[in-house]
């Protein structure tokens, strides 16, 4: 007996379907799986999101799955325990643990750093006007912004901030409430609090990277990068790679995309002015220089923070452990 036309098209339409079905699970397993531990509320959950709506982590050949945490101790210490592959932290931190004989690498993640806001009217226009001031400082005494500006500030003013100031260390969402209450001259703050500040009515008096520059760096220097276990990277060169790629592309994304910025608004719960500050200093912390170019920079500055803050910021070395910033990344894929 033949079959009919209809039993050939329902045939034609199952074999269509299991090759289709076919083909994606063999585009799925090509995808390799890398495992992003993040702060549950932290900035880089933006570019995550935004990564993933686009797709473009797939179309770098892997899939992101993105591990949240509740504080950044969490973070590292489940990247040390191998239960996920990257997360976000500082060359210093790097360094410190390669010293020790880890074998953490950094790729250039943002140079979006800290400044010293003040209210738009305010009378300070200067480091040195700060003298006897009530200044409120987040991250603690070793933050890298805080003592970068502290050099600076010895340097070109005289003037020793943390002994003739009235300091205020707090947690960085306090500080900013009280710095729009009145309650302090000035407020050191992460960039992302200080956009906010700045659609608020705040202005910088002098950010961590014009002090960075002033003692000696060419440029930007990401603050913060992508850190993950070179062994991690060597044995899985395609992961590694394909998540930097990734990561570059959703910054083009966010860097020339204002519609991508709205459709993130509810996650970075912000709108109007507020979100488009944030958006803005976002951009300008892009990495664009060469890896090689920020490495060197970076070297400076440990030296500098090395002087500042000794061992209890720096680790046994007072030099950048070699290896801090990825070779490969350095030397070009």
């Amino acid at each position: 007996m033949i079959p009919s036309f209809r039993s050939h098209g329902r045939l034609v339409v199952v074999l269509l379907t299991a090759l289709v079905f076919s083909a994606s699970l063999g585009a799925a397993s090509a995808l390799e799986t890398v495992r992003v531990g993040v702060l549950k509320f932290g900035t880089v959950n933006w570019e995550l999101d935004a990564m993933k709506e686009a797709g473009l982590d797939r179309s770098a050949g892997v899939d992101v799955e993105i591990v949240p945490f509740a504080g950044e101790d969490a973070s590292n210490v489940a990247l040390q325990a191998g239960d996920v592959d990257v997360i976000v932290s500082d060359w210093l931190w790097v360094s410190r643990l390669r010293t020790d004989g880890a074998d953490y690498t950094f790729v250039p993640y943002s140079s979006s750093v800290g400044a010293i806001m003040v209210p738009q009217d305010s009378a300070l226009r200067s480091l040195g006007d700060l003298k006897g001031r009530k200044l409120g400082v987040a991250g603690g005494p070793l933050d890298k912004s805080w003592l970068l500006i502290q050099g600076l500030a010895r340097r070109d003013h005289g003037v020793d901030l943390a002994a003739e100031n009235d300091i205020v260390y707090g947690a960085p969402p306090l500080l900013s409430e009280k710095a729009r209450q009145g309650e302090l001259d000035a407020v050191l703050n992460y960039w992302h609090y200080n956009a906010r500040l700045e659609a608020k009515g705040f202005r910088s008096l002098v950010g961590a990277d014009e002090a960075a520059r002033a003692l000696g760096a060419s440029g930007p220097v990401s603050a913060l990068g992508w850190v993950f276990p070179e062994r991690w990277a060597d044995a899985h060169p395609q992961a590694a790679r394909g998540f930097v790629e990734a990561s570059r592309a959703t910054k083009a994304l966010l860097a020339s995309s204002d519609a991508a910025w709205e459709r993130l608004a509810p996650l970075v719960r912000a709108e109007g002015a507020e979100l488009l500050a944030l958006r803005d200093r976002y951009r300008d912390g892009i990495p664009r220089r060469p890896a090689a170019e920020e490495e060197a920079d970076a070297r400076l500055l440990h030296g500098v923070l090395a002087e500042l803050g000794g061992e209890k910021l720096v680790g046994r070395s007072a030099a950048m452990a070699p290896g801090t910033y990825w070779p490969r990344l350095v030397g070009g894929f």
